[in-house]
């Protein structure tokens, strides 16, 4: 069966009409409606939001795979900034946020319990131990007892990072949960209602939002204000001082990080080690990679930071902006235009594509968040709408097939150092861009797009599993 033939099936199979399915996935019926009729293919989140009302697995769906990816369609719309920019703890959104998160709400649901239980499996399973996700579902349930286990050996999964939970009353069984942490902190359960949040934005492509600005003769910023409001502004503050503290918190801080790699803390000697002739070059790069070091050195100790787009890309987007505030002595307000602005494009990228390692590789994560840097940085420096577009394409687009190949499952290596790397190639795509952006062939919507369909044929490998790379090859 095609898919418009296998979702007709399944709704009239559980008597549900086109408006109730649709309000179920967080869609208009009109949607479910195109689906039906073979007119349009279902995003991906909403694909796995179907398959959890119909309790059937993606596969089911995605036997046609290719035909149908062919015609998949975006939903209108964008959501809040406020589901990209999250404050958490490290160092993953997806292994620590989202079980944490999902363990939370199954305790409150089965508190009667004596004793928990707690399977990963997929990308959970085969790093969940680097990330610390026993340790974070372990501190959830704590003082009661909860087992982990490990599963790497189920591969047929809806999603790969996959939790099953279970409650007890001593030996009797009370509980059960799939859930599906699906980047950003957000979870998916199945059989559960899907909480979608509203998508504010009614445009989900960049040419549709520089058509607008230019219509109106408005900058990026001023747009997200448009359709946030301006308690945005306060919300981006929070957001701002919270990368603030992770960063001096690490610039602080020495010693060694966890885990059995002997990694140490650099950020604080990168940041007072400086040449007693340094040039002006040599220093930017300094200060800025110490910058990046400090958050990411601090989300892999699994400290406080902001998901900016991810917590394993956390230190590109708030080193750029640290270093240009000092540099410019910029006032705070410009910051947080700069914030909007780099939003702007990580919501383009996670609505059109992924920002997820497990789903698509560190394209997903560090590219995303060097384009968001440097659509931030042009901001700064009050570039014109064309200018912002091709920074933000520049730097993502040479991101392509970045793979995500953590050692030992650590948030190490390469990830502090692909940071600091990445906050130094914003700089230079927005300088890039300042000179270029008139004989530009490639639009950020074209790379958005490239960036997704590479990540699909990325082998599972190199999609955060550790079973690639250099976390095969690398021998302590």
């Amino acid at each position: 069966m095609e898919f418009s033939e296998k979702i007709r099936f399944l709704r009239k199979k559980n008597k549900l009409s086109q408006a109730e399915l649709g309000k179920q996935v967080g869609v208009s019926n009109r949607a479910v409606s195109k689906w039906e009729n073979g007119e349009s293919m279902p995003a991906t989140d909403t694909l796995l939001s179907i398959a959890t009302v119909f309790g059937v697995t993606l596969d089911f769906f995605l036997k046609h795979g290719e035909q149908e990816e062919k015609r998949r369609e975006i939903e209108p719309g964008m959501e809040s900034l406020k589901e990209l920019y999250k404050i958490g703890i490290g160092p993953s959104s997806s292994h620590t946020m989202g079980p944490a998160k999902a363990a939370l709400l199954f305790r409150q649901k089965y508190p009667e319990a004596t004793r928990y239980k707690a399977v990963l499996q997929g990308s959970l399973a085969k790093t969940g131990k680097g990330h610390r996700t026993d340790f974070c579902i372990l501190e959830v349930f704590s003082p009661k007892e909860c087992e982990i286990e490990f599963d790497i050996k189920t591969m047929e999964l809806y999603h790969p990072n996959t939790l099953l939970l279970y409650a007890y009353e001593k030996s009797r069984r009370i509980g059960f949960w799939e859930v599906y942490s699906v980047g950003g902190g957000s979870i998916v359960i199945k059989g559960q209602p899907v909480y979608k949040p509203q998508r504010i934005y009614p445009h989900n492509s960049f040419a549709q939002i520089a058509e607008f600005c230019q219509e109106r003769n408005i900058r990026l910023w001023e747009y997200v204000e448009r359709f946030e409001g301006k308690e945005i502004w306060d919300y981006l503050k929070t957001m701002w001082e919270a990368m603030l503290r992770s960063m001096d918190e690490g610039l602080r801080t020495e010693g060694e990080l966890f885990g059995g790699l002997g990694v140490q803390r650099r950020a604080k000697h990168l940041f007072r080690q400086r040449h007693i002739d340094e040039n002006a070059e040599t220093r930017e790069n300094r200060l800025v990679c110490a910058y990046a070091f400090a958050v990411s050195e601090q989300n892999a100790a699994c400290g406080t930071i902001v998901t900016a787009p991810t917590c394993g890309s956390c230190g590109i987007l708030p080193a750029v902006l640290r270093y240009v505030r000092d540099k410019r002595g910029l006032e705070e307000t410009e910051i947080l235009h700069a914030l909007a602005t780099a939003g702007l494009m990580g919501n383009l990228i996670k609505t059109n594509a992924s920002i997820s390692g497990a789903e698509c590789g560190c394209q997903a994560e560090v590219g995303s968040a060097c384009a968001m840097a440097s659509a931030g940085l042009g901001e700064l420096y009050g570039m014109a709408l064309p200018q912002i577009e091709y920074a933000a394409e520049v730097a993502l687009e040479h991101h392509l097939g970045l793979t995500c190949d953590p050692i030992g499952g650590l948030v190490q290596i390469p990830c502090i150092e692909r940071n600091a790397v990445a906050a130094m190639r914003a700089i230079n795509a927005v300088n890039l861009a300042n000179f270029l952006t008139d004989s530009r062939k490639i639009s950020f919507d074209t790379v958005v797009k490239t960036m997704y369909e590479t990540g699909k044929d990325l082998s599972h490998r190199y999609r955060e599993t550790s079973e690639g790379g250099l976390a095969k090859l690398y021998v302590k």
